[in-house]
């Protein structure tokens, strides 16, 4: 019996350039050449969403990362050089932000030291959740950006915030770069000093080393090197009490900074077009009219005597018409009653909130002796703060502007649509036909405010009039408001402006009558991004190299197979804090994969050692088994998990029609005895391949744990060891098989039991027709107990 138990086959319609298993659910994600990122469940690789590629996020996926706790997929985007967070229940971005340079690699990792200050920490209830109300749900009828805030019955933040204990993605990119994101939300180091493309790197687990390994290209024509690095990344370790409880903020703050994105885009949908209506028609009556008289002078003719010149009746009987201004005056309404709800339950929610966050985390910067080496600053964050107060004092000038303009609005469009009644000569209602003295004059200051021609307007916004003045605010310019909010005749105003001292006081929050609140929402945004990038700045700094060490040269063209994994592969193995890495030196030799094991504390070189791995003849009886002849080459690695590592091999002398083979290696065989390992003294002024004939070599025969992959040229493998699961792709990145691993123990004992009893009914011929059945039935049975998991999954994930 094979090892390995298949579970599902499938030919894609696209080539897949990235697998990853989720850690917790038997759910893959796969990415693929024309930018579709897709999951697939393990049960006959059935298709759980796909997520297409879109202009706003990217078309070129890079790299994919799960969070430890597999409820977000990570993936970075080249096009874009975005990074997009997405839902594992359905394929929406959560968050996104966009970083330097195109990723090429990215690890997600969770911390998993353990302390007294942490257990508390985490055991304690968040007070933010006490203190603060729940941020309303963002209205439903608004566009699929705003979705992740809008269903009642789930709280999104929490989502996006996860377990409270930390966990980081960590980025690779071209050019060096390098960056950390406490909980995949924000930068909390910005990592220098390793050149050349990322291939693959690993953060320990206790915060103390992150491993990287690199491809530079020295020269154009020159084949590229590959290069492991490692990095000492102590300060994450002795302040890690501080930076998760900062990184804790820290991702508050972008939760809240999105939350009021969001609402301030649901604001913009709220704003209709037909509101400038009003002007567009008023301008084009300026430009066809005979007269002298302006556009004020004539309302006013019409307010006071109730007649309207010829060209003013035209105007509104033919262009604006009785029904049209109806329609006008019932949009205006709907449109800044919905603004307005939304600025005084979410804008002003999300703002006093991120006032709050903002503010407990200036009182952490004040305690220098825990947070000052973190490069936390209170100078800088108390900016933020003040930055947030000038929003707040905008948002609120927005409400005055709705309010005096909804009851302006409703005052002259109920005069007009009368004085257009009578011009038709309808019937007029008693009610409507009520018009008082102060009505008369509300309407007639509306018009000396508002109906003034402004032909400097016109070059700006092509119009003469600005009669609707929310729409100004939410325009994303950074030009002035046409009409800024009249402060002639404001006391405190004019206080201000003739005080030296209150004006530039730091208690008094900013005030920007002549901006929008656009302009002054990205003002608050930048400043709080860099009051907030330089902890990043300084836990980068605080990263030096401990090790560097030239592996060897890489190909100088690849073959025409786009490399889906390249070699080299780290893994952390969290029980004993070691880091393992995995490559194969393609110039010296292909029979032959390396595995590398170093000690996360940098401090330490015990436990550190390098052993060449050759996979000897296990399948083909014909050959001296004892051989200690490579035999098979491995095509693909990746490790299953902290003991053991998956393999695709190919035969050395590969000739059409073999089989390849996919198989477990237990790093047991490989470390066989520690204390008789012959130590490799590594010449640091050469590359490892040129000194690879004294690496100590172990040749390695695997009987059971292994499984040919018939009518397959498998090529890449993607693994997982807490789900025991793993999915081979082909060569031509479009043929995958799935298995599940460790099912050996298990198929044997139902086997046995099986067999048993049969014996006890029947014996010869009628025996072998028995067990074929009870086999056929066994499947039959794994197969329906198969379909109840899935559909539990599905429903889990449609939950």
């Amino acid at each position: 019996m094979p090892a390995f138990r298949q579970v599902g086959e499938k030919q894609l319609p696209q080539e897949i350039i990235f697998m990853a298993w989720s850690p917790k659910r038997d759910l893959i994600a796969l990415a693929n050449k024309v930018g579709e990122v897709l999951l697939h469940r393990l049960a006959n690789f059935q298709r759980v969403w796909s997520l297409p590629p879109n202009e706003n996020t990217g078309k070129e996926v890079t790299a994919l990362a799960w969070r430890p706790d597999g409820k977000i997929l990570a993936f970075g985007l080249a096009d874009t050089k975005r990074v997009i967070l997405c839902d594992v229940e359905k394929p929406e971005s959560l968050h996104s932000f966009s970083v330097d340079a195109p990723i090429t690699y990215m690890h997600w990792m969770e911390v998993t030291e353990e302390s007294s200050v942490l257990t508390s920490f985490y055991n304690a209830e968040d007070e933010s959740n006490l203190l603060l109300p729940k941020l309303p749900a963002l209205p439903k009828n608004y566009s699929t950006t705003a979705k992740i805030f809008s269903e009642e019955k789930s709280d999104e933040i929490m989502k996006l915030l996860g377990d409270v204990r930390l966990n980081a993605l960590v980025l690779g990119g071209s050019s060096g770069f390098i960056e950390v994101y406490a909980y995949g939300m924000y930068k909390i180091a910005t990592v220098a000093g390793v050149a050349g493309s990322c291939l693959g790197l690993c953060l320990s687990s206790d915060l103390k080393s992150l491993s990287v390994i690199t491809e530079v290209q020295v020269f154009p024509d020159s084949a590229p090197e590959i290069t492991y690095f490692q990095l000492d990344t102590s300060l994450l370790s002795v302040y890690l009490p501080e930076v998760t409880r900062m990184a804790r903020k820290f991702t508050h703050i972008s939760t809240l900074l999105q939350y009021i994105k969001l609402s301030l885009t649901c604001m913009c949908e709220a704003w209709e077009e037909i509101l400038m209506q009003m002007d567009s028609r008023l301008t084009k009556f300026v430009q066809e009219k005979n007269t002298t008289t302006s556009v004020q002078d004539e309302f006013m003719q019409l307010l006071l005597w109730g007649k309207a010149s010829l060209e003013l009746q035209a105007l509104l009987m033919n262009q604006l018409t009785v029904k049209g201004l109806k329609k006008l005056g019932q949009s205006i309404e709907s449109s800044y009653s919905s603004i307005q709800k939304l600025v005084i339950s979410h804008l002003q929610s999300g703002s006093e909130a991120l006032l709050y966050h903002l503010s407990e985390l200036k009182g952490m910067a004040s305690w220098k002796q825990k947070y000052e080496s973190l490069g936390l600053d209170a100078a800088g964050i108390e900016d933020a703060i003040t930055a947030v107060g000038s929003f707040i004092l905008k948002a609120n000038e927005l409400l005055q502007v709705i309010d005096s303009s909804m009851k302006n609005f409703k005052a002259f469009f109920r005069w007009l649509y009368v004085a257009m009644l009578r011009m038709s000569e309808d019937h007029v209602l008693p009610e409507l036909n009520k018009m008082t003295q102060k009505d008369i004059t509300f309407v007639a200051d509306f018009l000396t405010e508002h109906f003034n021609e402004a032909p400097e307007l016109y070059n700006r916004k092509g119009k003469y009039f600005n009669v609707e003045r929310v729409g100004q605010y939410l325009k994303d310019e950074d030009d002035d408001l046409v009409s800024p909010p009249n402060t002639e005749g404001n006391q405190w105003f004019n206080f201000l402006q003739n005080s030296t001292h209150l004006k530039e006081s730091p208690l008094l929050f900013p005030y920007y009558p002549q901006k929008s609140l656009h302009f002054v929402k990205r003002r608050m945004e930048g400043i709080i991004d860099q009051c907030l990038q330089k902890p990043a700045d300084v836990i980068g700094k605080s990263v030096h190299q401990a090790v560097c060490m030239p592996l060897y040269k890489g190909s100088k063209s690849e073959d025409n197979t786009p490399r889906l994994f390249k070699l080299p592969f780290m893994w952390n193995d969290k029980s004993s804090n070691l880091h393992y890495v995995l490559f194969t030196m393609l110039a010296s030799s292909l029979s032959k994969i390396y595995i590398l094991r170093r000690h996360t504390d940098v401090s330490r070189s015990a436990n550190n050692g390098l052993l060449a791995v050759d996979f000897g003849n296990f399948l083909n009886n014909s050959i001296n088994e004892s051989s200690d002849t490579s035999f098979y080459s491995c095509v693909d690695a990746h490790f299953y998990d902290d003991e053991t590592i998956t393999v695709v091999l190919k035969e050395n002398a590969e000739q059409e029609g073999k089989e390849r083979i996919l198989a477990q290696l237990p790093l047991s065989s490989v470390y066989v005895d520690k204390d008789q390992e012959r130590e490799f003294s590594l010449n640091s002024s050469k590359r490892l391949d040129e000194q690879s004939h004294d690496i100590p070599t172990r040749t390695v025969f695997l009987e059971s744990q292994c499984r040919v992959l018939e009518n397959m040229k498998a090529q890449y493998v993607a693994v997982n060891g807490i789900r025991k699961v793993s999915c081979v792709l082909s060569s031509n990145l479009r043929h995958v098989r799935v298995f599940e691993m460790d099912v050996e123990d298990d198929g044997e004992a139902e086997e046995e039991e099986e067999e048993e009893e049969t014996t006890q009914i029947v014996g010869g011929e009628q025996e072998e027709l028995n067990l074929s059945t009870a086999d056929h039935n066994s499947v039959c049975g794994g197969s329906a107990e198969l379909g109840d998991e899935t559909e539990e999954h599905e429903s889990s994930l449609d939950s």
